[in-house]
């Protein structure tokens, strides 16, 4: 990585997180080109940038010429993007259409590690953008007053292997379950909305479990969560939130956990899942006394 002011792009998504990465990069000095997309893009971040384009989604031979022509060395990208509006073909160059129409499974993780192949092909270094934005990975242990009870541990360790593989087909990150039976899974819809229907379906006291999936390109999309996640627990009448620790993005840390406090909610960072090698009708066991999740041999 070359020493100095660099030139780094972002390709920005909505919600927070472009913004603290785009101010991070201002703030380490870098040049800021920032490529954002109609209707989904934090407007916020582009006051931000040294220049920026809009485009739409599946423009990508215009993102690479975009960023290409502003001498981008490194790239990254933050924010959530609506998926259904991804795979709309109307508005796929055929670059796009080649890319994603070329893949075997077209899961998230499938998709963002053909386009940062893509990248990468184009002397367009890919960086996970955490690299200036720390301190947002997810903390380990119980994080609120209050402790998942026995049947809440219970569902954390079932909710986590079922996520882990639902992860492996590349499918979603997360689970939304009480006394074990699954009440939703996310896909396309997202984590907020995969809540909402698992929490109407399954009713007050579901617990909802997000880990990374396995093999995971970790530098463009990891698991996150925050305020708006607890919220739309509460409003289901959800109970306990498990994320995997040290490997998710946990935004307003501190406000969630007193918001989670408020309304009872229990947050645990998942530490030590290790859930990769075992089937689901093993789930393992919680030790008394221990934050970790500890899988039976």
């Amino acid at each position: 990585m070359s020493q100095g002011v660099k030139t780094v792009g972002l390709i920005s998504g909505g919600r927070q997180f472009p913004v603290l990465v785009a101010r991070g990069i201002k703030d380490a000095g870098h040049r800021l080109v920032v490529a954002g997309f109609t209707g989904h893009t934090n407007p916020e971040v582009y006051p931000l940038a040294d220049v920026y384009r809009e485009l739409k989604l599946g423009q990508v031979n215009k993102l690479i010429d975009f960023f290409k022509q502003n001498q981008v060395e490194e790239a990254m990208m933050a924010g959530a993007i609506n998926k259904p509006g991804v795979m709309d073909i109307r508005h796929l160059d055929a670059r796009a259409v080649k890319l994603i129409f070329a893949l075997k499974g077209k899961g998230d993780d499938a998709i963002l590690r053909a386009f940062t192949t893509l990248l990468e092909s184009e002397g367009i270094q890919v960086l996970p953008p955490q690299t200036y934005a720390p301190g947002l990975m997810s903390p380990p242990g119980v994080l609120t007053r209050r402790a998942p009870d026995e049947r809440e541990w219970a569902d954390l360790r079932a909710g986590a292997a079922m996520a882990r593989e639902l992860g492996r087909l590349d499918i979603g990150q997360c689970v939304v379950l009480r006394e074990g039976i699954v009440a939703a899974v996310e896909a396309l819809e997202g984590t907020d909305a995969a809540i909402r229907r698992g929490c109407e379906l399954g009713g007050a006291g579901c617990v909802v479990v997000k880990v990374v999936k396995p093999g995971q390109e970790e530098r463009v999309d990891l698991p996150s969560v925050g305020l708006d996640t607890v919220r739309r627990m509460a409003e289901g009448k959800a109970t306990c939130l498990g994320v995997e620790a040290g490997k998710s993005l946990f935004f307003d840390l501190e406000s969630t956990v007193a918001f989670a406090d408020k309304a009872g909610i229990a947050i645990v960072g998942l530490e030590d899942i290790g859930l990769e090698d075992i089937g689901l009708e093993d789930l393992g066991r919680h030790e008394p006394g221990c934050a970790r999740l500890v899988i039976a041999p």
